[in-house]
């Protein structure tokens, strides 16, 4: 499980996640573009959903858990990038559009 640590809070993530999240955002915010990130949150953090706003002096990290990278899917990042320049901003569904949850752990 890695992690995507923004401002003072961290957010848990599989690492292909991550990879894939790595790339739209580092892509978004290299350009000078702000945005808002959305998912689920998991039952355990209390359900709902959760949403950031990225902008490119954001104090980021992303943590992976494992030392090689995942394959990426190229299908999902169009539509993870797609996301990102839509009004909602980048909403982050799984490769086969289930949502995917993720863990605040800080």
């Amino acid at each position: 499980m890695g992690y995507l640590s923004y401002e003072d809070h961290e957010y848990a993530f599989d690492d292909r996640t991550l990879a894939h999240l790595h790339i739209v955002i580092v892509n978004k915010l290299s350009h000078g573009r702000s945005f808002a990130m959305s998912w689920k949150d998991l039952p355990v953090a209390g359900g709902g959903r959760t949403t950031i706003w990225l902008h490119p002096a954001a104090n980021l990290r992303f943590h992976f858990d494992g030392s090689h990278a995942p394959g990426l899917n190229r299908e999902w990042l169009a539509q993870l990038a797609e996301s990102a320049e839509s009004s909602r901003g980048l909403t982050l569904e799984a490769e086969h559009r289930a949502p995917l949850r993720a863990l605040e752990t800080a």
